[in-house]
């Protein structure tokens, strides 16, 4: 019932080339220094086999003129279809892994398993950030990402919603008015 989560798009590259999209509600910050995030992936899953077998991957993160694309990407499997060509997406290079990036996902984490940890139902890969890109559109003046102008979306309970607004900056409940 932790809800809403963010809703991205995990790109990843098997040994033998072959890449995919999966898209993942339960990923997450888990670490600052050194900066590292985690996924939680089935078994079953096709792009579960290419990130264990590679130690790689890339979270994309979801817009709303993405999030039609993330949730076919999410329903569909790799086995059964090219999702890049399927959804009209574009592989991009990394600069630090071999899977490749999603070019029109305006923020994008390259990744590399440390740990993957079987949970039950799901398998926790826990991951370094080697690199992090960002759309410079998205970057203030003071080289701040700014949330607003991306869009983004979060995923509750089989649903997807917009994020943007902003409520207050950290420790403006306790800050002295003047």
């Amino acid at each position: 019932m932790l809800y809403p989560v963010p809703a991205v798009m995990v790109s990843c590259r098997g040994n033998d080339g072959r890449s995919n999209l999966i898209t993942v509600a339960w990923t997450g910050t888990v670490c600052s220094d050194p900066a590292m995030v985690s996924i939680s992936v089935r078994p079953e899953r096709f792009s579960h086999q290419l990130i264990a077998e590679s130690g790689e991957f890339a979270i994309n993160l979801t817009t709303e003129a993405l999030v039609r694309k993330a949730d076919e990407a999410g329903v569909r499997s790799g086995r059964d279809c090219n999702k890049w060509e399927l959804l009209g997406l574009t592989e991009e290079k990394a600069s630090k892994i071999k899977a490749p990036l999603v070019k029109e996902s305006p923020v994008n984490l390259e990744c590399r398993v440390t740990e993957r940890i079987p949970l039950g139902t799901h398998d926790l890969f826990l991951a370094e950030v080697l690199a992090v890109d960002v759309d410079k559109s998205l970057m203030d003046e003071k080289g701040k990402f700014c949330l607003e102008k991306a869009k983004l979306v979060a995923y509750s309970h089989g649903e997807y919603y917009s994020l943007g607004t902003l409520l207050g900056t950290y420790g403006y409940s306790v800050r002295k008015k003047g």
